[in-house]
């Protein structure tokens, strides 16, 4: 029999990012190729200076196209985050080349960036900036104490890493081909969304640097949907946020555009309306008794705000209020968009948009 749910939960379990197995199995395999010697585990040192041993799956010397090579491999544990690459095997094949430094690949399941925006320019392997530090810190040290006077050709590659990223958002910012190897800590805190909120600001900088200036942040596939037939903007140009208004608003406020248009179902949009800029249930709640205060101020009578209260559902709030002629979608907008207009710079054109569960607009304001 299954044992029961502890009352107690466990704390939550961090994991490591793909820029610390790159890490790893990068250092396994150039040790291997100058030390001869085949590890188990492989230890590294982060950013902010934890040392780490991660466990190898592999280490073994190969051969690539006649050359003596090695490769290394781990499997990604991202702790309790529910990241895209967790369980997945990531390893690296390393060989030697004359030249003193470290050369980038990607391998099999790793993009290669094809448009401008990024951290890094069009062309290269999507290997952060953090992670290739990381590498070539490491391989720095290795070939140091061992007096090796050349350099390193390290390929990134990430099993089924081409069909993993379709799950992410690396096609719509022009990553072609797989995954990128991110990180910036070495280290995967769960739930902390950073990496969702990085692809926000991506997303973001693809679109500016290759001259959209109209964006739409979107809560979902209906907003998106919506605004997509609405204005028939392209995807590079709209932009999947989640629950993460405030990421939106607070990179538009460092990286201006032209037009801003937000989209949203209306339940959440009424969160951004009462000034929350995470609009997660675990964040940020309906407030139906501030709905029907707003109601009250557009000519709500006191059975109108009474049923609104004791409304099951905001959606079922708002089908009150418009049988009444009361137009709570333009309203809520409205809030929202004050809210928004308090973070991003005057000369970005902002927009709310409202919809229904059917991904009908009910409300907007500009």
């Amino acid at each position: 029999m299954r044992d029961e749910t502890p009352e107690q939960p466990a704390p939550l379990r961090s994991g490591y990012t793909t820029g610390s197995c790159a890490t790893a199995t990068s250092l396994a395999a150039a040790r291997l190729l100058l030390a001869g010697e085949i590890s188990e585990v492989a230890e590294i040192v982060l950013p902010k200076g934890q040392h780490v041993p991660m466990r190898l799956t592999f280490c073994r010397l190969a051969e690539l196209d006649g050359e003596p090579i090695a490769e290394a491999g781990t499997i990604k544990d991202a702790g309790d985050d529910p990241d895209v690459t967790h369980g997945a095997l990531l390893f690296a094949r390393v060989r030697l080349v004359p030249e003193p430094g470290v050369i980038f690949r990607a391998g099999p399941g790793v993009g290669t960036v094809t448009r401008a925006g990024l951290t890094l320019a069009v062309g290269e392997p999507a290997i952060n900036p953090v992670p290739r530090q990381m590498i070539t810190q490491h391989l720095d040290e290795l070939a140091a104490h061992h007096a090796y006077h050349g350099g390193f050709e390290v390929t990134i590659c990430v099993e089924n890493g081409e069909a993993l990223a379709l799950k992410t958002m690396n096609p719509r910012l022009g990553i072609v081909g797989g995954l990128s190897i991110l990180g910036t800590t070495g280290i995967v805190r769960p739930f902390s969304c950073s990496a969702y909120i990085a692809s926000i600001h991506q997303g973001i900088d693809v679109a500016r640097a290759n001259g959209y200036m109209h964006v739409a942040a979107c809560t979902g596939n209906a907003s998106e949907d919506a605004m997509r037939a609405h204005y028939g903007l392209p995807d590079i140009a709209l932009i999947e946020m989640g629950d993460f208004v405030g990421a939106v608003l607070k990179h538009v406020k460092r990286a201006p555009v032209e037009r801003l248009s937000i989209c949203g179902g209306f339940g959440k949009l009424s969160k951004l309306a009462a000034g929350h800029l995470d609009l997660h249930s675990r964040n940020s709640s309906i407030d139906l008794e501030q709905l029907a205060g707003w109601a009250a101020e557009h000519g709500a009578d006191a059975e109108l705000q009474a049923a609104m209260r004791a409304a099951n559902t905001s959606q079922q709030a708002l089908a009150l209020a418009h049988a009444q002629q009361v137009p709570l979608g333009d309203i809520v907008c409205q809030h929202a968009l004050a809210v928004a207009r308090g973070i991003v710079p005057p000369q970005v054109s902002v927009e709310i948009f409202a919809i229904d569960r059917q991904g009908k607009f009910v409300g907007v304001a500009r």
